[in-house]
């Protein structure tokens, strides 16, 4: 008991450390996991054996990683991306499959090795690129769609190669009855599984929740999910195929998405392991005396494999930019090719050096996958001349929408609170111009007669040509830290004094945004705190007047410029004197100015009935500055006021 508890510590401590720092480096925590099993397995420092108990458990990770693949899976999305998914997934599989298959054959090796070896390599990390795709904001982008595609084939393609994979290891002679007998026993037991499955689960579970037990219902998902795993395996299949066809089951029901909620914790704790198994299984020794082979195995599947995929691409009528892009978003290794190999080396199809080489190329292509994707724009420009008249292209064509624009308003992203936003700036005549990265929205309101335009705004050659320099204000409208500080970045660069507005759904990162230069940050939950309490307030019987006086204040405590304004009741005026109503205006100080190393209150704005609501400095933004601040050159001062008097204002700032 105390040396299984000592070797659970030492497994749980190394793993808190590794994968907190990996996700310090913004690094998938799967390549920390694979690193605390190189560092503490046998091969290597040796506190942990390779125990058959460890490898058991580690089963149960791959278990519920294809429940999770089975709950996402989806008719209805592969009925929309079918031709990317069942096209150029397939070509990408079978291409890569026979290609490493003859190359194997070149070797001298057997060629139930190379089928074996040709799935293993033709699998991607889902985790890794889905997850650069989503903080590069280019999960929209025509690669990005083609990635996806790709990669819910390989998911589809794990099924069949579970099946074929230990009928390899039969005899030769009996290969081929082997396989119609494995492939014929998966189709009868999947097709009993999902017909009575089907019947059988919607009532089951109604009954589990009607019970109204958390606790219930939990014992009720794991039941399902491994007795469907057990009946698999029970007929000569693997855990695995049950337990995708469990996932498959749910994902058609209303329980889905609880479901999901429910079973994360296990799948991540259980999949951790499973990868910490995959790194015991390095040997480090190995390695040094095999590394011309791992570099030719890495050869063969980084460049090889991005070449091969970018061709695809490029053959079902994609332009060279994106299909260089997708080849090297796929050019790496995958989980699902982990798991593949434990089964080939389970069944002893592929030798142990080979096992030890192909393992290390894997390990060293995922790790090194995170920087391709990072730089895969910059290489498809080098490489592909008419990347460069795409982009031209495209420049010219917001420019074109742009030109007439002046004190517009630049919207980033044309979703719903986009379509929303760009409403309101109709009903009061304001001109806009919107970015949007998928291609549907940007179809629909181009058809609509909407300034809306393809574009990343995370970029700084999108925004210049969107009119940014003649810009009134910017506003981020989707809910993407990386891609709203990729932005600020760029507006701060260029454009200091630009108001920046953006949305996020919490207020988790207000600090950070307002620290990049954002002059407001609207958090969804804060807005709808307020809206929550309002109707509450009103149906518990307060009178209207109070109520909105309530809502007034909370968001006069939220947003600094509406501080002392809403809670003014001489603000309400009427359409009447609009044009004598107050309104906000920004100022950049320049070395050049007047007001540049003077004290704020010497320059005496109170006289003009003007307020300095705010001074945005470095990026800092300071509310309610006191009359001893001494502006600086590169300051932006925040005014309110009437419009004559605002006029005076920056008079009286940039020519004393």
């Amino acid at each position: 008991m105390d040396s299984s508890l000592h070797l659970l510590l030492i497994l749980l401590a190394a793993a808190v450390g590794v994968v907190v720092l990996f996700r310090l480096l913004h690094l998938p925590a799967m390549l920390g996991y694979l690193i605390v099993g190189i560092l503490i397995g046998p091969h290597a420092l040796g506190w942990i054996p390779d125990a058959p108990e460890t490898r058991h458990l580690a089963e149960f990770g791959v278990v519920f990683l294809m429940f999770s693949i089975g709950l996402e899976f989806s008719l209805a999305k592969l009925r929309a991306m079918h031709r990317l998914v069942f096209g150029l997934g397939t070509a990408q599989v079978l291409s890569t499959l026979v290609m490493v298959m003859l190359a194997c054959l070149v070797f001298g090796m057997d060629w139930r090795a190379g089928l074996a070896l040709g799935g293993i390599l033709a699998m991607s990390s889902t985790a890794i690129v889905s997850k650069m795709l989503v903080e590069r904001a280019e999960l929209n982008a025509p690669h990005g769609q083609k990635i996806m595609g790709v990669l819910l084939f390989q998911d589809l393609a794990v099924v069949p190669l579970i099946i074929v994979i230990p009928a390899l290891a039969q005899s030769e002679g009996g290969l081929g009855g082997t396989l119609v007998v494995a492939m014929f026993k998966a189709a009868l037991v999947l097709f009993a599984l999902l017909f009575f499955g089907q019947k059988l689960l919607r009532p089951w579970f109604h009954l589990v929740a009607q019970q109204k037990s958390s606790e219930l219902f939990m014992l009720n998902v794991l039941l399902f999910t491994l007795g469907m795993a057990w009946l698999t395996e029970l007929s000569g299949l693997s855990l695995a195929l049950g337990a995708f066809v469990a996932g498959m089951l749910i994902s058609e029901t209303e329980y889905r998405y609880q479901v999901e909620e429910d079973i994360k914790p296990f799948r991540d704790v259980l999949l951790g392991l499973f990868f910490v198994t995959i790194g015991m299984m390095l040997d480090v020794h190995a390695i040094a005396t095999g590394w011309a082979w791992i570099l030719l195995l890495l050869l063969i599947l980084v460049p090889f494999k991005a070449l091969v995929v970018a061709a695809l691409v490029r053959g079902f009528g994609g332009g060279w930019g994106a299909a260089l892009r997708t080849g090297l978003g796929l050019a790496q290794a995958g989980e699902f090719g982990f798991v593949l190999l434990t089964l080939a080396g389970g069944v002893h199809i592929l030798p142990a050096d080979v096992m030890q080489n192909v393992l290390a190329a894997m390990l060293i292509s995922m790790l090194i996958a995170p920087f391709l994707i990072q730089y895969s724009e910059a290489i498809a420009r080098r490489i592909s001349p008419e990347e460069w008249e795409n982009r031209a292209m495209q420049m010219h064509q917001i420019a074109v929408k742009s030109m007439a624009a002046k004190q517009h308003i630049i919207i980033c992203g044309y979703g719903r609170s986009g379509q929303a936003l760009a409403k309101f700036m109709q009903m009061e005549g304001i001109s806009f111009i919107a970015l949007d990265l998928d291609s549907r929205h940007v179809q629909e309101a181009s058809a609509a007669g909407e300034r809306v335009v393809y574009g990343d705004a995370a970029k700084n050659e999108v925004l210049q040509a969107a009119g940014l320099m003649r810009a009134k204000a910017l506003v981020i409208t989707y809910d993407d830290k990386h891609s709203a500080l990729k932005i600020l970045h760029n507006v701060q660069r260029t454009r200091p004094d630009l108001p920046v507005i953006v949305r996020t759904a919490d207020d988790t990162n207000v600090e950070l945004l307002k620290k990049a230069g954002a002059t407001e940050v609207v958090a969804e939950v804060l807005e709808g705190s307020v809206m929550l309490a309002s109707q509450a307030l009103l149906m518990a019987g307060i009178p209207l007047s109070r109520v909105v006086r309530r809502v007034q204040e909370a968001r006069a405590k939220r947003y600094s410029m509406f501080s002392g304004y809403l809670n003014d009741a001489s603000s309400d005026v009427g359409d009447g004197t609009e044009s004598m109503q107050p309104r906000f205006h920004n100022v950049m100080l320049s070395a050049r100015h007047a007001a540049v190393g003077k004290q704020l209150g010497e320059i005496n704005l109170g006289a003009l009935n003007i307020q300095v609501k705010g001074v945005r400095r470095h990026n800092m933004l300071g509310n309610e500055p006191a009359p001893e601040m001494i502006l600086r050159e590169g300051d932006v001062l925040l005014l309110l006021g009437q419009p004559i008097m605002l006029e005076a204002a920056e008079k009286s700032l940039l020519e004393g």
